[in-house]
Protein backbone atom coordinates (compact mmCIF):
# COMPACT_ATOMS: atom_id res chain seq x y z
CA UNK A 1 0.00 0.00 0.00
CA UNK A 2 1.48 3.36 -1.16
CA UNK A 3 1.39 6.85 0.15
CA UNK A 4 -1.71 8.96 -0.57
CA UNK A 5 -1.53 12.11 -1.42
CA UNK A 6 -3.29 15.08 -0.51
CA UNK A 7 -6.01 14.86 -2.92
CA UNK A 8 -6.88 11.33 -2.00
CA UNK A 9 -6.55 11.82 1.22
CA UNK A 10 -9.15 14.97 1.20
CA UNK A 11 -11.09 12.82 -1.06
CA UNK A 12 -11.60 10.08 1.43
CA UNK A 13 -12.00 12.61 4.72
CA UNK A 14 -15.19 13.77 2.77
CA UNK A 15 -16.24 10.47 2.15
CA UNK A 16 -15.37 8.09 5.48
CA UNK A 17 -15.14 11.10 8.26
CA UNK A 18 -18.37 11.35 10.28
CA UNK A 19 -19.88 14.02 12.01
CA UNK A 20 -23.21 14.07 14.41
CA UNK A 21 -25.82 15.21 12.35
CA UNK A 22 -28.66 14.82 15.09
CA UNK A 23 -28.52 18.38 16.14
CA UNK A 24 -27.07 18.28 19.74
CA UNK A 25 -24.12 18.60 21.48
CA UNK A 26 -21.16 16.23 19.96
CA UNK A 27 -19.56 15.91 23.26
CA UNK A 28 -22.75 15.41 25.22
CA UNK A 29 -23.14 12.23 22.91
CA UNK A 30 -20.18 10.37 25.31
CA UNK A 31 -23.00 10.31 27.95
CA UNK A 32 -26.51 10.40 26.18
CA UNK A 33 -25.48 7.37 24.14
CA UNK A 34 -24.73 5.12 26.68
CA UNK A 35 -27.92 6.67 28.97
CA UNK A 36 -30.29 6.24 26.14
CA UNK A 37 -29.28 2.36 25.89
CA UNK A 38 -29.44 1.90 29.60
CA UNK A 39 -32.60 3.22 30.16
CA UNK A 40 -34.67 0.91 28.10
CA UNK A 41 -32.90 -1.96 28.91
CA UNK A 42 -33.74 -0.73 32.60
CA UNK A 43 -37.43 -0.46 32.09
CA UNK A 44 -37.43 -4.42 30.67
CA UNK A 45 -36.17 -5.59 33.60
CA UNK A 46 -38.30 -3.41 35.86
CA UNK A 47 -41.70 -5.11 33.89
CA UNK A 48 -40.01 -8.41 33.93
CA UNK A 49 -39.56 -8.03 37.52
CA UNK A 50 -43.10 -6.91 38.35
CA UNK A 51 -44.56 -9.81 36.79
CA UNK A 52 -42.26 -12.84 37.96
CA UNK A 53 -42.65 -11.78 41.02
CA UNK A 54 -46.61 -12.85 40.91
CA UNK A 55 -45.04 -16.65 40.56
CA UNK A 56 -43.19 -16.69 43.99
CA UNK A 57 -44.07 -19.16 46.04
CA UNK A 58 -45.65 -22.81 45.90
CA UNK A 59 -44.97 -24.34 41.69
CA UNK A 60 -48.69 -23.50 39.79
CA UNK A 61 -49.01 -24.66 36.19
CA UNK A 62 -51.68 -22.14 35.35
CA UNK A 63 -50.14 -19.32 37.08
CA UNK A 64 -46.87 -19.88 34.96
CA UNK A 65 -49.22 -19.76 32.03
CA UNK A 66 -50.32 -17.02 32.07
CA UNK A 67 -47.29 -15.09 33.99
CA UNK A 68 -45.41 -16.07 30.73
CA UNK A 69 -47.75 -14.77 28.61
CA UNK A 70 -47.98 -11.71 30.08
CA UNK A 71 -44.34 -11.75 29.46
CA UNK A 72 -44.16 -11.68 26.28
CA UNK A 73 -47.74 -9.55 25.22
CA UNK A 74 -45.73 -5.94 25.58
CA UNK A 75 -42.92 -5.56 23.37
CA UNK A 76 -39.68 -4.85 25.00
CA UNK A 77 -38.71 -1.29 24.59
CA UNK A 78 -35.61 -0.91 22.65
CA UNK A 79 -33.17 2.10 21.33
CA UNK A 80 -30.99 2.57 18.26
CA UNK A 81 -29.04 5.10 17.38
CA UNK A 82 -29.18 7.11 14.02
CA UNK A 83 -25.76 7.30 12.22
CA UNK A 84 -24.10 10.16 11.50
CA UNK A 85 -23.56 11.46 8.59
CA UNK A 86 -20.82 12.19 6.22
CA UNK A 87 -18.45 15.02 6.24
CA UNK A 88 -18.95 16.05 2.84
CA UNK A 89 -22.77 16.27 3.16
CA UNK A 90 -22.69 18.06 6.38
CA UNK A 91 -20.34 20.66 4.23
CA UNK A 92 -22.64 20.35 1.03
CA UNK A 93 -25.62 21.35 3.61
CA UNK A 94 -23.84 24.38 5.23
CA UNK A 95 -23.17 25.65 1.78
CA UNK A 96 -26.91 25.33 1.02
CA UNK A 97 -27.90 27.04 3.54
CA UNK A 98 -25.67 30.09 3.62
CA UNK A 99 -27.01 30.30 -0.15
CA UNK A 100 -30.38 30.31 1.02
CA UNK A 101 -30.07 32.87 3.83
CA UNK A 102 -28.32 35.02 1.06
CA UNK A 103 -24.80 35.15 3.30
CA UNK A 104 -22.91 33.52 0.44
CA UNK A 105 -23.37 33.95 -3.75
CA UNK A 106 -25.62 31.42 -5.34
CA UNK A 107 -22.56 30.93 -8.26
CA UNK A 108 -19.38 30.51 -5.22
CA UNK A 109 -21.76 28.47 -3.58
CA UNK A 110 -22.56 26.33 -6.51
CA UNK A 111 -19.06 25.79 -7.69
CA UNK A 112 -18.07 24.75 -4.08
CA UNK A 113 -21.01 22.10 -4.07
CA UNK A 114 -19.72 20.75 -7.26
CA UNK A 115 -15.70 21.04 -5.85
CA UNK A 116 -16.91 18.30 -2.72
CA UNK A 117 -18.95 16.54 -5.28
CA UNK A 118 -16.28 15.98 -7.38
CA UNK A 119 -13.90 15.27 -4.05
CA UNK A 120 -16.30 12.60 -2.89
CA UNK A 121 -16.58 11.10 -6.21
CA UNK A 122 -20.40 11.84 -6.83
CA UNK A 123 -19.97 14.64 -9.86
CA UNK A 124 -22.71 13.98 -11.73
CA UNK A 125 -23.70 15.90 -15.07
CA UNK A 126 -26.09 17.88 -14.21
CA UNK A 127 -22.93 19.94 -12.29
Amino acid sequence: MGRKTPQEKKRLSYAKDRRNAYGENDKSSRKSIRRNKRIPHRANRHHDHQILEAVLGAVDELRSGAVEERLYVRRPKRWKKSPDAALGEILQGSIESRVKRGIEDPEVGRRRIRRIRQRQGKATEED
